[in-house]
């Protein structure tokens, strides 16, 4: 056999691993409706309780931050499949810009109901605040997605 200098038929690379089962974009819309709900509800009903002493920012506020921290954890585990300790701190200090968002909208429907109709009923307050979330999901989704759990 002679050599004639052509260099040996390269291989293709090796296939990318498969994603793990169910963290597709088409399971993890589905998790993050269901887990936002559920999240939702759980801010409405400590909102709602603690709105009978005290004020709607602070209610807001502490509500907000309560649920903000339950539902980054759950989108953690169920929306992206991260499990375990390691970076969990480091998502929620992500997740935190998302509160800060939600925050931000929240408390801007508060204070422009307390100066269009200072004697607004509560069901018009979570009404508000119901409209305020549905946008802060939006922006959650796409935080979580392109900047805290990428590439998942």
């Amino acid at each position: 056999m002679t050599f004639t200098g052509d260099p040996a038929p390269s291989t293709p690379p090796p296939a990318p691993p498969p994603a793990p089962p169910g963290r597709g974009p088409r399971r993890q819309l589905p998790s993050f409706l269901v887990i936002g709900a559920l999240s939702t509800l759980f801010y409405l009903a400590l909102f709602v309780g603690l709105r009978q002493a005290a004020s709607a920012q602070v209610a807001n506020l502490v509500a907000l931050a309560v649920s903000a921290v339950a539902n980054t954890a759950a989108n953690r585990r169920f929306t992206f499949g991260v499990t375990g300790s390691q970076g969990a701190l480091r998502h929620q200090a992500q997740g935190a810009v998302a509160f800060l968002i939600a925050l931000g909208l929240s408390m801007g429907v508060l204070e422009l109901l307390d100066r269009l109709a200072p004697e607004a009923s509560r069901p018009v307050e979570v009404a508000g605040l119901v409209l305020a979330n549905g946008l802060a999901t939006v922006v959650r989704f796409l935080l979580l997605k392109v900047w805290v759990f990428r590439g998942r």
